[in-house]
């Protein structure tokens, strides 16, 4: 062999890139699309990790994940869909909001698998086929919303069962508001009382729609989950407040956040269990082949503090039913 052919070889080896020298295997990227914003997605992201480690999956070792987070703008939801798309992820996830997954799947090609988190019956939505058999690229884990919005209406008569007017604040942008609507229409129909319904789209709505139902002398306040109210938890409280309306969310956290009352599914177990699937999904398996689970894990959380500043008394039968009580 030519001393020097050799010598020239092996120096255009060692002169070649580290990453063509290794050859290391590409690490999966994820695509997590969230309709809240990154600061009041932190418990639910916390949740989703927990599910991929079950199935072996570490952010930073062995995944990789994309954020993009719409803020509480639904409208925003298929631009970030496409921006996650070109980033040639290997599965594309959609929670934080049902309009997550209902406005991103038209945008997302049917080759990339969808794992998604949703309020609301995704049949019904027009999200997956069955539950038993969602689709050749998409599953993931549906939580009850409008049957909640009958539960919640009932909570707000054992506060104020003899109360003439019951206000409900919406999101008519939101997929499943329609539904949650009617369900708290006829529940406080039943019970005996009226309800004021709202809406907000926007941040700059929220204080004129909470205003509104206060020159209506509403006795307690429904505010229906949505994003947007979730990334406005703060301001929805405050005015609460300086309305003296007690008010009761499905969002996990808002009793936490000063609300009186919160009373839902579990979204932090729901996106855990987003997290399972997204790592099956990675380890090859179809979506098609992983039927939609749905969420039975319910929490009811009362925040005393702001029951005392309302001058509001808990009966005992409902702080006994509570799963977490804020003193």
């Amino acid at each position: 062999m030519d001393r020097r052919a050799f010598v020239v070889g092996l120096g255009a080896v060692l002169a070649a890139p580290l990453h063509i020298r290794a050859q290391q295997p590409t690490m999966p990227v994820i695509g997590y699309l969230s309709q809240r914003s990154p600061t009041d997605s932190a418990s639910i992201v916390a949740a989703f990790r927990q599910g991929l480690k079950d199935e072996g999956y570490v952010e930073g070792q062995n995944v990789a994940i994309e954020f993009r987070y719409a803020n509480g703008q639904i409208d925003r939801v298929p631009t970030l869909a496409r921006e996650l798309v070109h980033r040639q992820v290997s599965v594309f996830v959609a929670t934080g909001g049902t309009g997550s997954v209902v406005k991103a799947k038209p945008v997302v090609p049917k080759t990339l698998p969808i794992v998604f988190a949703m309020g609301g019956d995704p049949v019904q939505l027009g999200v997956v086929a069955s539950l038993a058999r969602p689709g050749d690229n998409i599953t993931g884990v549906s939580f009850l919303l409008s049957e909640v919005a009958a539960k919640q209406v009932e909570l707000l008569h054992e506060l104020v069962p003899k109360a003439a007017v019951l206000g409900f604040l919406g999101n008519q942008r939101d997929p499943t508001n329609e539904a949650a609507t009617k369900d708290a229409q006829a529940a406080a129909t039943t019970l005996g009382h009226r309800l004021v319904v709202v809406n907000a789209s926007t941040e700059s709505e929220i204080d004129p729609a909470i205003a509104a139902l206060a020159k209506q002398k509403i006795a307690a306040l429904f505010v229906n989950a949505d994003p947007l109210f979730t990334v406005n938890s703060a301001k929805i409280v405050a005015l609460a407040a300086r309305y003296e309306m007690p008010t009761v969310c499905s969002t996990e956290g808002f009793a936490a956040d000063g609300g009186l009352m919160s009373y839902g599914a579990s979204i932090n177990e729901a996106n855990r269990q987003l997290g399972v699937y997204t790592g099956r999904v990675l380890k090859g398996t179809r979506p098609g082949d992983l039927p939609v689970l749905q969420s039975t894990k319910f929490q009811l959380v009362i925040n005393l503090k702001t029951a005392k500043a309302l001058g509001l008394t808990i009966a005992p039968s409902l702080l006994l039913r509570a799963d977490q009580v804020i003193e």
